[in-house]
């Protein structure tokens, strides 16, 4: 009885956490079925005819999708070039042997240490110069620069766990550094790039100030059409609702298949870091 009773507990206190955390979204999926005079119905309508109306209008009558599409271009852009640096970066630090390696390692973080918004008026100015204003390429250059710290210092606690012995022997056996890298430190480092990519991914997939500022139409990124849903004669709720949920499958799906890798990643960067 008492292992009954101590599970219920455990049971129960994990069914609250749920309701509490999967509420919201599931209110907000709700909300993205109901027509304009259902949204705000006092009591709230559990139990109604759902529609897709929300959905299709919003794929049909506006421009939601082509922002969608820069937001993916942007948010795996920004991934991939956060990898390929700051990756080589990581494990250079962790095997580097010179005496201010340590210092210039705790420099990385410098960028992450002061607001975002210190950072807008400079690279709007740089941006304005060189002609990348309103495009892709200007936030993935700018994300990535936001991404390298987050970059190198997950996968330095990764790289520094890997037996230095794996590497000595292989390059007994006539393997370069870039080899080396590729085919032995990157594999056994799996769960780390699974934790670092998603990381990396959630921070442009769901910026704002930067994009706000950088873009005007043609590389505007999903969050941005959301809110310009809200205007000031009021808020198009179907639309909101339905946005927000097509922009949170992305995520879902993405975190969906680095899932083996995700939670081992992220235990181990957590103990070791």
């Amino acid at each position: 009885m008492r292992k009954l009773s101590s599970a219920l507990v455990i049971y129960a206190i994990v069914l609250c956490w749920l309701i509490l955390t999967l509420f919201p979204f599931i209110w907000l999926f709700l909300l993205s079925l109901k027509t304009s005079q259902q949204a705000f119905r006092l009591p709230p309508l559990w139990f109604f005819q759902p529609t897709s109306h929300n959905y299709v209008d919003l794929v049909l009558n506006t421009d939601f999708v082509r922002f969608f599409g820069n937001s993916i271009i942007v948010a795996v852009g920004t991934v991939i070039l956060s990898l390929l640096l700051g990756a080589p970066a990581a494990y250079a630090f962790a095997r580097a042997r010179f005496r201010l390696a340590r210092t210039a390692f705790l420099w990385t973080l410098i960028v992450r240490m002061a607001p975002g918004m210190c950072y807008v008026i400079p690279f709007f100015v740089i941006y304005h110069r060189l002609g990348l204003l309103d495009t892709p390429i200007a936030l993935i250059i700018l994300y990535s620069v936001f991404n390298l710290a987050l970059v190198i210092w997950s996968m330095h606690t990764f790289f520094s766990e890997v037996p230095v012995t794996l590497e000595e022997a292989a390059r007994v056996d006539g393997a370069s550094i870039l080899q080396v890298f590729i085919r032995i430190v990157l594999p056994l480092s799996g769960p780390g790039l699974a934790a670092t990519a998603i990381l990396c991914f959630l921070f442009s997939w769901n910026e704002f100030l930067f994009a706000l500022i950088i873009t005007r139409n043609f590389a505007r990124t999903a969050p941005l059409a959301i809110v310009n849903f809200i205007a000031y004669e009021g808020a198009e709720w179907g639309r909101i609702a339905a946005g927000s949920i097509l922009v949170i499958i992305p995520v879902i799906v993405f975190s969906f298949l680095v899932r083996r890798y995700l939670v081992r990643g992220l235990i181990v960067g957590a103990v070791k870091g």
